[in-house]
């Protein structure tokens, strides 16, 4: 297993609902970057906010110009080509409200969801990505690998790609 600094802070009081929800994200990104097969430098950090949904809309409406919250957004430090070197991964913000109201919709559990919005978060960090088709089937098939060793199902079941879940989005920065 690559060792990876997983550093989180939780920005809202909101994730004291979910009794131990750092350690889950901490658990989430290292099981990523493990299965992933992309390498990455020894001790390399990665940063996750545990946030709401106000902070989330300020991020997605500055880093994608989109007004609105959403579940979770990442922001690599680095193009894929330089993991291996940089000492920074990027960084991942997760809003409560919105994974709440998603993992409720759908019927699971808070902390699952949250492992999934990090698994999928940290791929994007990886440069793993779903803008077509078959990025997608190969992304999705990584998450649900990852999650199922962290005894997690399938959360995208048996829906198509295009109804697979919640729009799980990504921001890049410049």
């Amino acid at each position: 297993m690559t060792a990876v600094v997983v550093d989180v802070i939780a920005e809202t009081p909101l994730w004291v609902a979910l009794p131990g929800a750092e350690e889950l994200a901490e658990r989430a990104a290292a099981a990523a970057v493990a299965a992933a097969g992309v390498p990455v430098l020894t001790g390399a950090e990665i940063s996750v906010m545990l946030a709401d949904d106000g902070r989330l809309r300020e991020l997605n409406r500055e880093w994608r110009g989109q007004d609105k919250p959403t579940n979770v957004l990442s922001f690599p430090a680095v193009p894929p080509e330089r993991l291996a070197t940089s000492p920074l991964l990027g960084d991942i913000a997760v809003a409560y409200e919105t994974a709440r109201r998603e993992a409720e919709a759908e019927g699971k559990a808070l902390a699952d969801h949250l492992v999934h919005l990090i698994v999928h978060g940290t791929l994007h960090l990886l440069g793993h990505d779903h803008l077509d088709s078959a990025e997608a089937e190969r992304m999705e098939a990584l998450e649900i690998r990852v999650l199922a060793g962290l005894g997690i199902v399938d959360p995208y079941g048996d829906a198509p790609l295009d109804e697979a879940g919640p729009a799980i989005r990504m921001a890049r920065t410049p």
